[in-house]
């Protein structure tokens, strides 16, 4: 793939069609076209493709999200007489009607958090309240109802696991190096070892737990 084209990335990137509402963004991130954040927070490292959306949600670092990706898609009322946004949205109709704003801060609170070192596939779903952990990979197309373990691949409608990245020994010893938190020069001086699929011993090198 010819990447000559493509900005360094010093600082983030967001399109200018992006739109962004309460939104924490952090450094070297790249938010491609037409796609919203709002009342959520991405971690530094981390993309967004294109046509995303992203509501009450806490994206962890390095975290890769696909094209067309729904993060925390709101529920409606399913226990009131009615499911429709009137109940909730009064205003839109009338305007002497006040706006449920408990009914809002109920659904802020139901917030999606997403680890870090993440995959998330073309046109997944994810649902408010659901957790997935460090390293997790959710398949194209999946809707997530239900947390997900670290380091392990989900997929289908609803998502159910297909399998574990690594064996828990080598999950585990990765959640303990938590690279993503090193700084920028230590990730880059060891790049040919994130390059390497000899996970064994990248975990010997510097898990610190291996080297007490």
């Amino acid at each position: 793939m010819d990447t000559s084209h493509r900005p360094k990335i010093a600082e983030t990137i967001i399109d200018e069609t992006v739109r962004l509402r309460e939104a924490q963004i952090g450094r070297r991130c790249e938010i491609l076209s037409n796609t919203r954040i709002e009342f959520s927070s991405l971690g530094d490292y981390s993309y967004l493709g294109e046509n995303c959306e992203v509501a009450d949600a806490g994206i962890g670092k390095f975290t890769a999200i696909a094209n067309s990706v729904r993060i925390g898609a709101p529920n409606h009322p399913m226990g009131r007489p009615s499911q429709h946004r009137f109940t909730y949205c009064p205003e839109y109709y009338e305007a002497t009607a006040a706006r449920d704003r408990d009914f809002f801060a109920d659904r802020r609170s139901d917030r999606v958090i997403v680890g870090n070192d993440c995959w998330i596939g073309h046109a997944a779903i994810l649902l408010p309240g659901v957790s997935v952990g460090d390293g997790a990979v959710i398949a194209a197309g999946a809707v997530v109802s239900r947390n997900v373990e670290p380091y392990t691949i989900v997929g289908g409608v609803p998502a159910r696991p297909i399998r574990q990245r690594f064996p828990d020994s080598v999950a585990d010893s990765l959640r303990r190096i938590a690279w993503w938190d090193w700084p920028d020069e230590l990730i880059f001086e060891r790049l040919g070892d994130f390059r390497s699929e000899a996970i064994e011993e990248f975990c010997r090198r510097y898990d610190p737990a291996a080297n007490a």
